[in-house]
């Protein structure tokens, strides 16, 4: 999983403001994934969308000069402190081990579907 930090070294106003871009983000696109370009099991949550034909948004922290900050307040909003972090269809789903798990029990392509990231019956993993 992504490494955290600390919520404590930004002040409540940039913590406002990431979270106020992160839920712009969120709202704006079926399939989000917050993660960082050297996270494994970001990769493996990006290749898993990837190949099941699911547009998805993809949100490098650490190529981003306010990915600690947005970490940060979806960390505060959402408990989850680690990446990859997920929403689908502005919900928030998980991590890694949450998205494969709804893939492998079969809840993950209606949820895509349900979302308009991908055309129903689209999906054959």
């Amino acid at each position: 999983m992504g490494s955290w930090f600390s919520s404590n070294k930004f002040c409540k106003e940039e913590q406002n403001q990431s979270l106020n871009e992160a839920k712009n983000i969120i709202s704006s696109n079926p399939v989000v994934v917050f993660s960082k370009t050297y996270c494994g099991y970001c990769s493996r949550v990006k290749e898993l969308l990837t190949q099941l034909g699911a547009s998805h948004k993809v949100i490098e922290l650490d190529q981003k000069s306010d990915g600690d900050a947005i970490q940060s307040a979806l960390a505060e909003w959402t408990g989850q402190t680690s990446v990859p972090n997920v929403f689908i269809g502005g919900k928030h789903i998980g991590g890694c081990d949450a998205v494969t798990n709804k893939h492998s029990s079969g809840q993950l392509v209606p949820l895509l579907a349900d979302a308009g990231a991908i055309a129903n019956n689209s999906a054959q993993l």
